[in-house]
């Protein structure tokens, strides 16, 4: 009797530690060691949800990273500057500024896209006789100089039989965009997120608004120098790691992603609901991204954007190893 109590206990036993020794295998640890220090520069935006999931949940420090986030850019263009000047290791951005980049030959290369999204529109003021897109021409345009918004606002001209030498730009900061359309400085403004939120919003019903992107996505990218990638690719594999952790997170739990990210760039419920459908928050790098960066390119050299005459071969601008290693069935570059 003893000994048929002692056996069941064995056995309960080694159940118990088999079990728990699968779970332990099964859950996502932390890398041991010392964690490494990645500085990461974007804009305070939506569009790197992933990003601020990862932190939010650990997958950073999981993965034995200390990742430093500033986002306190105004925009895409000047954190690709910082880090093109080594002030920071990594940056998101759209892809147009990585274009202007390669233009110039620079040693860049994007590594992954983390969103696909729309969120440019132009509004124009109805008090100053703007109720069809013809009304634009003459007409004074506000946009953020060297972002994207100047490729589709030239680009969305162009579809409507006019171009940029039509209208009078000027450029308007991120921090003046609101002031300068409600105030009347100028008479339509091309913007992205949140302000094209908190511009209609300030115009009520005199202002008028179409989608500037003509259903061509923007891509959410995330670069780094040639030299740097060469010099640190399991950082970056550990990088895309916690990203791709993070995309399970938002997919399997989407409110819970849409709550992290709300509370991050404290915005509001009416917010955070209107802009979260213009996204496709996802681990990346397709040929559509290739052939948007074309696109952009071929534009800048007609329009005198850039000193280059030829389009690079963009491929070279894509850093793949690690994507193919993370997540290979979500690299389709030819």
């Amino acid at each position: 009797m003893n000994k048929n109590i002692a056996s069941i206990a064995l056995i309960a036993v080694i159940v118990l530690v088999s079990a728990g020794a699968l779970c332990f295998l099964s859950f996502p640890r932390a890398s041991s060691g010392a964690s490494e220090s990645i500085i990461v520069g974007g804009p305070a935006l939506e569009g790197s949800a992933l990003i601020y999931i990862a932190e939010d949940q650990g997958y950073f420090a999981r993965n034995g990273l200390n990742v430093t986030i500033r986002d306190n850019y105004p925009n895409g263009v000047i954190p690709v500057n910082d880090m093109l000047n080594d002030k920071i290791n990594m940056s998101v951005s759209a892809e147009y500024p990585i274009v202007t980049q390669a233009l110039k030959g620079e040693n860049i290369s994007i590594v992954a896209s983390i969103d696909k999204y729309q969120n440019e529109n132009l509004i124009g003021r109805k008090d100053r006789g703007i109720e069809n897109i013809s009304d634009l021409k003459g007409k004074t345009i506000g946009y953020p100089r060297g972002t994207i918004c100047e490729f589709f606002l030239g680009r969305f001209l162009n579809l409507h039989g006019m171009n940029l030498q039509d209208v009078t730009l000027v450029d308007v900061p991120a921090e003046k965009s609101v002031d300068a359309i409600a105030k009347g400085n100028v008479d339509a403004i091309i913007y992205f997120q949140p302000h094209v939120y908190a511009i209609i919003n300030r115009l009520g019903s005199n202002g008028i608004t179409w989608p500037a992107q003509s259903n061509q996505l923007l891509y959410g990218v995330i670069a780094c120098k040639n030299d740097w990638a060469a010099n640190h690719p399991e950082l970056i594999n550990k990088f895309l790691k916690s990203l791709a952790m993070a995309e399970d997170f938002a997919v399997n739990h989407p409110n819970e992603a849409k709550t992290i990210v709300q509370k991050r760039l404290n915005v509001s419920d009416a917010y955070i609901t209107s802009v979260w459908p213009d996204h496709q928050f996802s681990l990346s790098l397709d040929q559509s991204l290739i052939i948007a960066m074309n696109d952009e390119g071929r534009w800048e050299i007609n329009n005198n954007i850039t000193n280059e005459r030829t389009i690079p071969d963009f491929r070279d601008y894509i850093y793949t190893n690690s994507l193919e290693e993370v997540k290979p069935d979500a690299v389709n570059i030819r």
